[in-house]
């Protein structure tokens, strides 16, 4: 399983320095998590200032 980022994100990056395996990246429109390369330790959902870092 891996987290998502959902609609909503502000584009603070506050989850980007948090990945320890650095599978989060700048999108389009939000940032995104890849999802082979994501370990589910959490760690980007406790960064996120607007909650929108949920499991897929």
């Amino acid at each position: 399983m891996a987290y998502v980022i959902n609609e909503g994100c502000i584009n603070c990056g506050a989850c980007v320095s948090e990945c320890p395996v650095d599978v989060i990246s700048e999108g389009e429109d939000k940032y995104v998590i890849d999802a082979d390369g994501c370990i589910y330790c959490g760690a980007c959902v406790g960064a996120c200032p607007v909650d929108v870092i949920v499991p897929a």
